[in-house]
């Protein structure tokens, strides 16, 4: 029974096996020549897309079908010289390879059968540029290495118990970074590897330096950002309770400047890091050994591009303590505004009780008042009836009756009230 295709299968078990296949190296023998460009993408959103429809127009102009729109990488060969195409999440590369009968200079690179029009559709896009020569034998055999080079500063070794690399890592007159390698007793497809790893130490390396500007132009920002937040805090100091809100104001200002320099920095920062750390595991894989009198590739960059990653590390380290001292500033004078807010609290809520206490007076004598009026008008309807009494015969004195009346009415009338009191405040209480 296959399994190959079978339904017992998880969907993803063939992808996911076919991704450690899915980049093979370039098969090179000696001598070779190799040209290659990492073209920058138009932001990671639609980074693909873009790189697709590059490839797409330069497959159609040698009359071949483009990969697929879903494909991460592409080979094929146009007859005058082979392509490998690589997607990365923010650029792509091209790798152009071309067998010839010698490889002792830079001229007449693979580069060249590529049309203009579609290089000059690459306007401010190449990142990486580069060029290989893959020679057969040792540095001995060959003219001078330094001939080949602008640059007096080399950096060379031997790499994979068979091979030369040297390069000066810079780029040169033709707008090429370039690099010589030698296959002194390489095995089978282990130049191909080598010259792979070359170009990505290279391809890497800028990726790596990419975060370095972005770090330069955060430092005045920093600068900056550390000046007002020190000030504020000064002020703070010597706050006497009534400037602490607009001291907030200005205190998260600062943040929201800070956490925008985050945002626009803290992707390229992680970046540069993962970019570094694959520089230095393709280091890792050369096994270099030293040639006496130069530098050693690991050497190079531990010296040339490990300071200037860093600097990215210190001002992303300087970023995240920024924002714990303004998170920590903004903090504590949130806790002095707010206990200022209970302050001025308890002191309304104090002049609220002496307004009740006050009120509760006045309504108390308001009240007496109330029993006074009340009564007065009850008696005077109690003697109109008493004297009417009177006439009939009914009453022999009037005017006793009704002063046995008004202290009967006025106690009347207060307990009326108050009983009126209680029911009211033992329906608030039960509300």
């Amino acid at each position: 029974m296959s399994f190959v295709f079978s339904s017992l299968n998880h969907p993803q078990r063939v992808p996911l096996a076919a991704e450690l296949h899915s980049r093979p190296f370039l098969k090179l023998r000696a001598p070779e020549r190799v040209s290659h460009i990492a073209v920058f993408g138009h932001g990671r959103n639609n980074n693909a897309q873009a790189q697709h429809e590059l490839l797409a127009a330069l497959c159609a102009h040698f009359g071949v079908t483009a990969p697929a729109r879903d494909g991460g990488f592409f080979y094929h060969d146009f007859g005058r010289f082979r392509l490998k195409w690589e997607l990365h999440s923010e650029f792509a590369t091209y790798t152009f390879a071309e067998r010839t009968d010698e490889a002792e200079d830079f001229e007449r690179m693979p580069i060249g059968h590529v049309p203009q029009e579609w290089l000059l559709s690459l306007k401010g896009r190449i990142l990486v540029a580069a060029h290989v020569i893959l020679r057969k034998g040792g540095a001995s055999e060959h003219a001078p290495v330094q001939e080949l080079f602008e640059h007096v500063t080399l950096a060379a070794s031997n790499v994979m118990q068979g091979g030369e690399v040297c390069s000066d890592f810079a780029i040169q007159a033709d707008g090429f970074s370039r690099f010589v390698v030698n296959d002194v007793r390489m095995r089978e497809q282990q130049a191909g590897r080598l010259v792979q790893r070359v170009l990505e130490i290279e391809t890497y390396r800028m990726m790596a330096l990419y975060g370095l500007p972005a770090a330069q132009r955060a430092v005045p920002e920093l600068n900056t950002v550390e000046k007002e937040l020190a000030e504020a805090t000064e002020s703070l100091l010597a706050s006497d309770g009534t400037t602490e809100q607009a001291l907030l104001q200005k205190i998260t200002h600062l943040a929201a400047r800070l956490e925008k320099l985050s945002l626009d920095n803290s992707y390229r920062f992680a970046a540069s890091k993962a970019y570094f750390k694959l520089v230095n595991t393709r280091i890792d894989e050369l096994r270099e050994t030293r040639i006496e009198g130069v530098p050693t590739v690991a050497e190079f960059m531990e010296r040339r591009l490990a300071p200037a990653m860093s600097t990215c590390e210190a001002v992303a380290a300087r970023q995240e303590a920024l924002a714990r001292r303004i998170a920590n500033s903004n903090d504590l004078l949130r806790t002095r505004v707010g206990i200022v807010q209970e302050t001025q609290n308890r002191a309304i809520l104090q002049s609220l009780n002496a307004r009740a206490a006050q009120q509760l007076r006045l309504q108390q004598a308001v009240e007496g008042l109330s029993v006074a009026a009340i009564s007065y008008y009850v008696v005077g309807l109690l003697g109109y009836s008493i004297k009417g009494a009177k006439v009939f015969g009914l009453v022999p004195n009037a005017d006793a009756l009704i002063g046995i009346a008004v202290p009967l009415v006025a106690g009347g009338v207060w307990l009326t009230l108050r009983n009126m009191h209680k029911r009211l405040h033992r329906g608030q209480h039960h509300a």
